[in-house]
């Protein structure tokens, strides 16, 4: 099959400062495109399909341990904007990256399609 990744975007009217965090707090290493637009190599993902009455999408990020990675992320100045919520496929919480970025944090609690 000739799909050979999934390239996600993020929108932030503090780009340089999203970068940085990516960079900084997530750990998350890089390649320049060119003039400092910075492709960050990502963890493992997985896609589901939800029902939904409009079309839409929405990124992720997925943890072992929600309680552990907030804390560890809280210290590196990241936001939550929502206490922990047991959803049943897994325990989830929202937080704010630079530039308005909000985006879920999430513990699964479902098989993870990774790691096939």
């Amino acid at each position: 099959m000739a799909v050979t990744g999934i390239h996600t975007l993020l929108y932030s009217s503090e780009p340089d400062a999203l970068r940085a965090c990516l960079q900084d707090v997530f750990g998350w290493d890089s390649v320049d495109a060119g003039g400092g637009w910075l492709i960050f190599k990502t963890p493992p993902a997985e896609m589901g399909v939800h029902p939904g009455a409009t079309p839409a999408q929405e990124i992720s990020m997925m943890c072992d341990n929600l309680e552990e990675t907030m804390a560890e992320l809280s210290a590196k100045g990241i936001e939550f904007t929502m206490e922990p919520v047991d959803e049943g496929f897994g325990v989830i919480t929202r937080m704010l990256l630079p530039g308005g970025v909000e985006m879920q944090l999430y513990e699964p609690r479902h098989p993870v399609a990774y790691e096939l």
